[in-house]
């Protein structure tokens, strides 16, 4: 993944939900807010320490799902093939446009959009 910030984002998203409710929250303040260790401390009136190990929990906790699953992966992998095919489409509506103007080729671009659009909700 492209940086640790990406990664650990990438993962809540994901896994967020299976966390607890404490570890949500300083996962969000520290990741999302971009709150430090002491500032969130200061907050819940608790160690610095304290908030480090909440965090670090939760991500190690992600991580090993991860490492069981592979969700993230995969959906990275399918991200850059529906990529792939969407400059693909691209590519054809513009060839069809300058030579061609053929409907049907213009209908099955129609549904590959749609499906790569479903495929990515």
């Amino acid at each position: 993944m492209k940086n640790q910030t990406f990664r650990m984002t990438m993962l809540f998203d994901f896994y967020g939900e299976l966390l607890t409710d404490r570890q949500k929250e300083f996962y969000q303040l520290y990741y999302d807010e971009d709150l430090s260790l002491s500032e969130i401390a200061e907050n819940y009136g608790i160690s610095r320490q304290g908030v480090r190990d909440v965090i670090v929990r939760a991500e190690a906790y992600m991580t090993e799902i991860e490492d069981k699953t592979g969700l993230v992966k995969r959906f990275m992998q399918l991200s850059g093939h529906i990529d792939a095919i969407e400059n693909a489409v691209n590519e054809i509506k513009q060839l069809n446009y300058r030579l061609f103007e053929d409907q049907r080729l213009e209908d099955l671009c129609a549904v590959i959009e749609r499906e790569t659009t479903a495929l990515k909700d």
